[in-house]
Protein backbone atom coordinates (compact mmCIF):
# COMPACT_ATOMS: atom_id res chain seq x y z
CA UNK A 1 0.00 0.00 0.00
CA UNK A 2 1.69 3.35 -0.73
CA UNK A 3 1.13 6.29 0.95
CA UNK A 4 -1.94 7.62 -0.94
CA UNK A 5 -3.47 4.87 0.04
CA UNK A 6 -3.15 4.57 3.73
CA UNK A 7 -4.02 8.90 4.18
CA UNK A 8 -7.29 7.64 1.84
CA UNK A 9 -8.04 4.57 4.47
CA UNK A 10 -7.25 7.02 7.29
CA UNK A 11 -9.83 9.56 5.85
CA UNK A 12 -12.44 7.06 5.61
CA UNK A 13 -11.56 5.60 9.02
CA UNK A 14 -12.10 9.66 10.01
CA UNK A 15 -15.50 10.03 8.77
CA UNK A 16 -16.61 6.48 9.69
CA UNK A 17 -16.17 7.59 13.21
CA UNK A 18 -17.80 11.45 12.77
CA UNK A 19 -20.93 9.25 11.32
CA UNK A 20 -21.06 6.83 14.29
CA UNK A 21 -20.64 9.77 16.35
CA UNK A 22 -23.47 11.55 14.71
CA UNK A 23 -25.63 8.34 14.69
CA UNK A 24 -25.17 6.25 17.25
CA UNK A 25 -28.07 4.00 17.02
CA UNK A 26 -27.23 2.78 13.41
CA UNK A 27 -24.68 0.97 13.90
CA UNK A 28 -26.47 -0.92 16.84
CA UNK A 29 -28.91 -1.41 14.53
CA UNK A 30 -26.58 -2.69 11.62
CA UNK A 31 -25.31 -5.18 14.35
CA UNK A 32 -28.60 -6.33 15.14
CA UNK A 33 -29.98 -6.80 11.89
CA UNK A 34 -26.51 -8.52 10.61
CA UNK A 35 -26.71 -10.92 13.89
CA UNK A 36 -30.53 -11.74 13.32
CA UNK A 37 -32.17 -11.06 10.30
CA UNK A 38 -29.77 -11.20 7.42
CA UNK A 39 -30.61 -14.73 5.78
CA UNK A 40 -31.97 -16.03 2.59
CA UNK A 41 -35.38 -14.91 1.41
CA UNK A 42 -35.21 -11.64 3.95
CA UNK A 43 -36.54 -8.52 2.54
CA UNK A 44 -34.79 -5.41 3.27
CA UNK A 45 -36.38 -2.42 1.70
CA UNK A 46 -35.03 1.18 1.86
CA UNK A 47 -36.81 4.54 2.25
CA UNK A 48 -35.14 7.98 1.69
CA UNK A 49 -37.11 11.25 2.03
CA UNK A 50 -35.48 14.28 0.59
CA UNK A 51 -35.98 17.50 2.95
CA UNK A 52 -38.27 18.77 -0.01
CA UNK A 53 -40.76 15.65 0.75
CA UNK A 54 -39.63 13.44 -2.38
CA UNK A 55 -39.43 9.70 -1.34
CA UNK A 56 -37.26 6.61 -3.19
CA UNK A 57 -38.50 3.44 -2.49
CA UNK A 58 -36.31 0.17 -3.41
CA UNK A 59 -36.27 -3.50 -1.87
CA UNK A 60 -34.69 -6.81 -2.57
CA UNK A 61 -34.84 -10.33 -1.18
CA UNK A 62 -31.51 -11.80 -0.24
CA UNK A 63 -30.87 -14.61 -2.39
CA UNK A 64 -27.61 -17.27 -1.65
CA UNK A 65 -25.17 -15.38 -3.45
CA UNK A 66 -25.91 -12.26 -1.43
CA UNK A 67 -25.67 -14.17 1.61
CA UNK A 68 -22.19 -15.03 0.28
CA UNK A 69 -21.55 -11.45 0.38
CA UNK A 70 -22.52 -10.52 3.56
CA UNK A 71 -20.47 -13.05 5.19
CA UNK A 72 -17.56 -11.73 3.52
CA UNK A 73 -18.63 -8.37 4.68
CA UNK A 74 -19.11 -9.55 8.09
CA UNK A 75 -15.65 -11.20 8.43
CA UNK A 76 -14.00 -7.71 7.09
CA UNK A 77 -15.72 -5.80 9.72
CA UNK A 78 -14.79 -7.84 12.37
CA UNK A 79 -11.18 -8.11 10.96
CA UNK A 80 -11.20 -3.82 11.13
CA UNK A 81 -12.73 -4.00 14.94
Amino acid sequence: MNFNQLAMLQKVKECVDRFRANHPKFPLFLKAVSQNALKEGTIIEWNVTTPDGENYCSNLKLTADDMELMEYLKTLMNQSN
